[in-house]
């Protein structure tokens, strides 16, 4: 500070002076300091990284008194500048951020022949990691480039002089940005004037806090997308795991989303005051696309038996082979006159009804009647001859899988497939989610429990089911009843399902008022009209 002293102005009235303009810089320091912790505060909560940009924009040209400025990024190849956002309260343009994206092209940090692109002055900043401060770009002999910034002032009628571009550094000293501002304009006198060494040092400590809070959230958005990416592959695994139930993860957390957005959107009825907020949401759809992790343990020949004897392979095809060795034998009887030509037609005639009733019995179609099951018996009690060695027909772990009275699977293997509910609350619950998905385990673990405690793994009554299992384990039946890639069963239509579903509801095993709202949203048309045959629409 410079005064003129003159004969008539007192030493009090110079000192009062003195005191004053003291005052006023200490009073206008703790401002700047407060103003810069409250952005500090500002920047390091906030999540959004369009909004972070934008966000340090506008503190950026409010604390240098500009009248605009631009964000550059750099690109994940670290190549070029990526335009953010670009605002200018003169011209009233706000582009990037939090408003419609930019489409301009990538400015270049490497000319043709590779050399750097020091011509432009951000990606100078970029590359060599200095502040450049320009007084007058019209009248710049830096060798800069600015061609692009005067066609721009040509087109719009604005006239761009004052330039002042900050690189933005991480904590490992790596340039990740650059913030640059145009016309800084003058507090006494209105004009657009240079920018001074107090903007670049306060600009300087905002670049510093602006590329730590937007490292942070950009790692926050890179273990999210990892956490989404390695979901995403373990539910494609469990799908291609096996060709006939694959899609049903997708599938199935594609209903549930179509449940809780009508549950969300329900104004009236029970679940009026049901809300999820985004966040919520996600965690449901990352549950219901978990749910079938423990599958990864299954074997193969479990999830896909379609037929009673199959395991590798279908073993009817070995007892046909047996049954080919007996015909043998009975024809080789017959040559040696030991038995008459019509013995040995009815013998053969017999194999034959023997093997097309085992046929039968291995499809697993039909339940097994006891007297169904005393045949298999007595076929077991066959034997034939195979190198002089007298083996059974059908052997005992043979007999067990075709006496199955209902469906394809024995109760070992039953208890194979059910146990993948316990892995699956297993292998969730040892993997340390973030909080806003902490209760994943809990909502993909239930989808098999039973409002009347016959569920599974953990056997929980309706007091203590919630309603997100409740519809994760109304997706999953739903899904699995309409499924036309089953080689087990015939695709059911949608009559035929909810007739399923609600008799499951009078077994007090699904939710009533769920399925009721279920039916009533017409949430099951508008998922059969994505998914299902148009044969299978029939309501």
């Amino acid at each position: 500070m410079h005064y003129n002293l003159s004969e008539n102005i007192e030493i009090d009235s110079l000192l009062n002076h003195i005191v004053s303009d003291i005052a006023n810089f200490a009073h206008k320091q703790d401002k700047h300091i407060h103003e810069m912790h409250m952005i500090g505060t500002a920047l390091s909560a906030e999540t959004n990284l369009s909004k972070l940009l934008d966000m340090i924009l506008v503190h950026a040209i409010e604390n240098s008194n500009c009248d605009g400025g631009t964000i550059y990024m750099m690109s994940k190849d670290e190549t070029s500048l990526e335009f953010k956002v670009v605002k200018n309260n003169s011209l009233k343009i706000h582009m990037g951020g939090v408003k419609e994206k930019i489409t301009w092209p990538n400015l270049n940090l490497y000319n043709d022949d590779e050399s750097e692109n020091f011509s432009m002055v951000a990606a100078k900043c970029a590359l060599s990691g200095d502040i450049i401060n320009i007084e007058d770009v019209y009248k710049n002999e830096d060798g800069f480039n600015f061609e692009g910034t005067k066609k721009f002032d040509k087109n719009t009628g604005y006239h761009s002089k004052s330039m002042l571009v900050i690189p933005m550094k991480n904590h490992e000293n790596e340039v990740i940005g650059v913030v640059q501002l145009i016309n800084h304009i003058d507090e006494r006198t209105k004009e657009i004037s240079k920018f001074h060494n107090v903007h670049e040092e306060a600009l300087s400590a905002l670049a510093s806090q602006a590329a730590v809070a937007i490292t942070n959230v950009q790692l926050i958005y890179d273990l999210r997308f990892l956490l989404e990416s390695f979901i995403k592959s373990i539910a494609t695994a469990i799908d291609e795991k096996s060709p006939y139930t694959g899609g049903h993860v997708r599938k199935v957390a594609e209903i549930t989303m179509i449940i809780v957005h009508a549950l969300n959107e329900a104004d009236d009825g029970k679940y009026k005051d049901i809300h999820y907020n985004e966040d919520q949401l996600n965690e449901l759809r990352i549950a219901a696309l978990m749910h079938d992790i423990g599958k990864i343990t299954t074997p193969e020949y479990v999830v896909d038996k379609s037929n009673k004897l199959e395991t590798i392979v279908d073993r009817i095809e070995l007892i046909r082979d047996r049954l080919e060795i007996i015909k043998r034998d009975i024809e080789i009887s017959f040559l040696k006159n030991e038995i008459s030509a019509e013995e040995a037609k009815l013998q053969q005639e017999q194999l034959e009804n023997d093997f097309k009733f085992l046929e039968d019995s291995n499809i697993g179609g039909e339940f097994m009647s006891d007297d169904k099951i005393e045949r298999l018996v007595t076929l077991s009690k066959k034997f034939y001859f195979e190198n002089g060695k007298k083996m059974p027909l059908i052997n005992e772990d043979e007999l067990k899988n075709l006496s199955i009275r209902k469906g394809t699977l024995t109760e070992d293997e039953r208890h194979i497939i059910n146990n993948h509910a316990k892995v699956s609350l297993d292998m969730l619950h040892a993997l340390p989610f973030p909080k806003k998905l902490n209760r994943v385990p809990e909502i993909a673990g239930g989808h098999h429990e039973k409002l009347n405690g016959k569920g599974y793994p953990l056997g929980l009554t309706a007091d203590e089911l919630t309603l997100e299992s409740r519809v994760l384990a109304l997706a999953d039946i739903f899904e699995a009843l309409t499924a036309s890639d089953r080689p087990y069963k015939d695709a059911k239509t949608l009559s035929e399902s909810m007739r399923i579903i609600n008799f499951m509801v009078k077994d007090e095993e699904l939710d009533g008022d769920l399925i009721q709202f279920f039916i009533d949203k017409k949430l099951h048309l508008k998922y059969a009209n994505q998914e299902l045959k148009e044969e299978q629409i029939d309501m």
